[in-house]
């Protein structure tokens, strides 16, 4: 059945908990889910610089890869998701937390949460499924939900660097031959440049404190208008922290190659060959265990699972 709104079309794909875990990171896969969570919640915290008292809020949580991985190390994390099925494994994963909330959200609107609610929030992954309008409606809502001075950290593809648009090239060719009269996947990947990000970022009360563009990713940190927080500090913390923030030109080589294989015809084998040198850094050892269950997905099409992914 075709879905029709976001609200339908997250339930449907997580309509088992397999289909939940695949369509938050590609694999079915517990193992990659907890080594992709923690290296987003590295991200994150550091970003946010998120402490033991911060009442923290995600925006599209999903199956809780982030959250799971965060909640620990703060007052309250309360994950927010258009999908009844997701928070479901989200519940399920995170019933060992006694300081977690979740809230269903049935439109672009924060609804259910007070304003000023919370001192942090983020969003991984997840307005690049969003039409436009509802980008900055929830921009909107994120503001009115934090602190003044409350920090957010949310990130979107990255049109104007040159592996993201070759995702967004690949997005294109779905649609090169498709037909007029039907409407395009309501959640289809979206994509945007640093500067309509910093619009409206400016437009929905927030002052930009950093955005790291060098990867296909947007990555932003921005602080809500009227706090007491020190901007000029939280510039310099986030310039001295950017190693532990923005995506490596590793991920991204690495990120490119399986962009390649999955949509370009990229031989597998070229992905294994490149995942062999632990040394490089840890994003090897994190794609590798995310390229096997990726293999595993794909058997039919590439052959067996090689030794070497084991």
């Amino acid at each position: 059945m075709e879905a029709k709104n976001y609200k339908s079309f997250w339930d449907n794909k997580a309509s088992t908990k397999t289909g939940a875990f695949i369509a938050v990171d590609g694999s079915a896969s517990e193992d990659v889910a907890r080594l992709t969570g923690a290296y987003t919640a590295r991200q994150v915290a550091c970003a946010l610089a998120l402490e033991p008292a911060d009442r923290v809020l995600e925006l599209g949580c999903g199956v809780g890869r982030i959250g799971r991985e965060l909640a620990p190390g703060v007052a309250h994390w309360e994950g927010a998701d258009i999908s009844a099925n997701m928070l479901g494994v989200a519940r399920e994963r995170l019933a060992g937390f006694a300081n977690v909330g979740f809230t269903e959200l049935r439109r672009s609107r924060l609804e259910g949460l007070a304003s000023g609610r919370f001192s942090k929030a983020y969003c991984v992954a997840v307005f690049i499924h969003m039409d436009k309008e509802d980008f900055l409606l929830y921009l909107e809502e994120l503001a009115r939900v934090l602190e003044p001075g409350g920090l957010l950290f949310f990130d979107t593809w990255n049109l104007a660097h040159a592996v993201g648009w070759r995702r967004f090239a690949l997005e294109v060719g779905q649609y090169r031959d498709a037909d007029p009269s039907q409407r395009k996947d309501v959640a289809r990947n979206q994509f945007s440049t640093p500067e309509e990000v910093r619009i409206f970022l400016e437009h929905c009360g927030f002052e930009l404190l950093q955005m790291y563009t060098d990867s296909p990713w947007v990555q932003s940190v921005a602080m809500k208008r009227g706090g007491a927080r020190d901007a000029a500090a939280e510039r310099a913390r986030l310039a001295r922290d950017a190693g532990r923030i923005a995506y490596t030109p590793l991920w991204t080589e690495l990120f490119d190659a399986m962009i390649r294989v999955t949509g370009e015809g990229l031989h597998p084998q070229a992905m294994i060959d490149a995942l062999g040198d632990d040394s490089r850094g840890e994003e090897i050892a994190m794609f590798r265990v995310w390229y096997r269950e990726l293999w595993r997905h794909n058997e039919a099409h590439w052959g067996p699972l090689p030794a070497a992914l084991g």
